[in-house]
């Protein structure tokens, strides 16, 4: 399978990690690269078995089969220490991961990002949809994740996640929430149960994302983000409300009862 990939000028990148993939609910997968890294041709696809191309957004469950409430499956598009501002391209078929642009320029960040950073797949972020209390819509965006544990998460892996809490993020006059969450196979995941653990057994660390989450594009003329709910990063209850409220947003679109607009959703 993997020759004839390359006869068509698709470069396998790495395997999954076989402990993290049998628990993700589906078969073991792997990923594929086609075009260059460092520019705009550069795709990075999710592969079933098969070698066919999967969507890590619409085809990869929310959560692992048999998995306890409040882990989820998280999709890493930028690993710890990245630059490169990548993401899953919610417009194009299969969603790939691919180097975000703004004026035809390739983005990165300005420093690195000290966590690894992704998404959430089958969730999104309803823009047609006001927030009762933040009175701002969603970003049209699966709902993104910060994983904080020491190891650096392969691009397009798929990991297993506890989370832990979520900051209510404002950019631009949207809501953008950022999920906490440690991997079930980091070795400090089983000391952290909610944020509250988070702050007593690694201080720093929240206000460490609400901080560069604030700052991060004011390299760029942009104002600092704004957060909800006084800035305080929101317990595990509430992490898990908010994931819900996404995954039925998400069906929303699956179903055809929302208007999906130009995003791809397979269907």
């Amino acid at each position: 399978m993997f020759l004839a990939l390359y006869a068509a000028g698709v470069r396998p990148a790495r395997a999954f990690a076989i402990g993290a993939a049998r628990r993700v609910g589906v078969a073991l997968r792997s990923t594929v690269v086609e075009g260059e890294a460092g520019t705009e041709s550069y795709k990075n696809y999710l592969i079933d078995p098969e070698g066919a191309k999967i969507s890590p957004w619409h085809d990869i469950p929310l959560a692992p089969e048999g998995a306890a409430e409040g882990v989820y499956n998280m999709v890493t598009e930028i690993p710890k220490m990245g630059k490169a501002k990548m993401e899953v391209a919610t417009k194009d078929e299969s969603n790939p991961i691919i180097q975000d642009t703004k004026k035809g320029k390739l983005r990165f960040y300005h420093g690195p990002i000290f966590w690894n950073y992704g998404c959430l797949p089958q969730t999104w972020e309803n823009p047609n949809e006001e927030h009762p209390e933040l009175k701002c819509f969603g970003d049209n965006d699966p709902i993104d994740v910060v994983e904080i544990g020491a190891e650096a998460l392969a691009e397009g892996s798929v990991t297993p996640v506890k989370a832990l809490g979520v900051l209510a993020m404002i950019d631009d006059g949207e809501l953008d929430w950022k999920v906490i969450a440690i991997a079930e196979s980091d070795p400090l995941a089983g000391e952290l149960a909610d944020i509250d653990d988070v702050e007593a057994k690694c201080p720093g660390v929240v206000s460490g994302i609400r901080e560069w989450f604030r700052w991060y594009k004011t390299p760029d003329d942009k104002p600092i983000n704004a957060f909800g709910f006084d800035e305080e990063c929101l317990p595990k209850s509430k992490a898990i409300e908010v994931i819900q409220e996404t995954h039925a947003a998400w069906q929303g679109l699956r179903e055809g009862t929302i208007d999906a607009g130009k995003l791809w959703t397979g269907l």
